[in-house]
């Protein structure tokens, strides 16, 4: 028989649902999916041709939409590059993949196949996008000082890859952490891979194996 309730009875409970949290669900992917249709156009017919209306368009948003979740031309530009770095799905940032990747490194020789595996995997997602932003930053002055920023912004990080290695024993020869960060910042460089592998022809098992021992060599 069915269960009565007196006005003392406390309220059957409802689930409630987080309306907020659900709107910050439907935003993100909002974003991913903006990012994704301009990382697609940007490759099909270059950054200068490519319209803010265009990607609009062709992610079905209104144009507001995506200066309220992404930015300008420019910032979408830099997202593409992030989310081709950060590799497809990745639940985390490039940042937080490096510094978990990098603590879980127990020795030197752990640290430096670490960073070896990250540059051979990065440059071969990224390189396309690169070469989309080299091209752009010839003609359009935002994207030059992207260009630039982004230079900057790598070689600050490293600098965490730097301490990281002298933890670990590394340093010996009496080089900074500064110096430390930018050699790795230099023989990691996208432009290094694509002269060695996409210009010279190199394989990437021979770009890889160059990568590590000179890194060793350097940072030992």
């Amino acid at each position: 028989m069915p269960v009565s309730h007196s006005a003392s009875d406390p309220a059957p409970r409802v689930p409630v649902v987080r309306k907020a949290g659900r709107r910050a669900v439907q935003a993100a992917d909002t974003r991913a999916h903006i990012i994704s249709i301009a990382g697609r156009l940007f490759l099909q017919h270059g950054y200068v041709v490519t319209t803010i209306e265009a990607i609009a368009r062709e992610s079905g948003v209104a144009l507001q939409t995506i200066y309220n979740s992404v930015g300008n031309k420019a910032a979408v530009l830099s997202a593409v590059l992030d989310a081709a770095a950060s590799g497809l799905d990745s639940p985390m940032s490039v940042l937080e993949l490096m510094r978990k990747r990098t603590a879980d490194a127990a020795d030197l020789d752990s640290l430096i196949t670490v960073l070896t595996d990250w540059f051979v995997d990065v440059h071969h997602r990224i390189g396309p996008v690169m070469d989309i932003i080299a091209q752009a930053a010839a003609v359009d002055s935002v994207v030059e000082k992207l260009q630039k920023d982004r230079a900057l912004q790598r070689l600050e990080r490293y600098a965490e890859a730097a301490a990281a290695v002298r933890s670990r024993g590394g340093l010996t020869s009496g080089m900074s952490d500064a110096d430390a960060a930018a050699a790795i910042w230099s023989l990691g460089h996208p432009q290094g891979y694509r002269t060695l592998v996409t210009d010279a022809g190199w394989s990437v098992p021979a770009y890889r194996d160059w990568l590590r021992r000179s890194l060793s060599a350097t940072l030992a």
